[in-house]
């Protein structure tokens, strides 16, 4: 196993998952608060689940997003 290969590829999932998700979040806000699911002033809670099921890791991370 080479060690900067790994590092490498898992910062380039990682920038992807970033990118990704950061787009489909504030997608899913807009069209919540388009539709009034969401009034647009609240906190929203958050999970994001890590899974590599080959190695057994399953890990979630919690947090919330502020709206304003």
């Amino acid at each position: 196993m080479n060690e900067d290969t790994l590092n490498m590829e898992i910062r380039k999932y990682l920038k992807q998952v970033g990118v990704t998700s950061q787009r489909e979040i504030e997608h899913a806000v807009f069209k919540a608060v388009d539709s009034k699911a969401l009034q647009g002033n609240e906190a929203v809670a958050i999970k994001m689940t890590l899974e590599i099921q080959a190695i057994g890791l399953n890990h979630c991370i919690e947090g919330t997003i502020e709206l304003e």
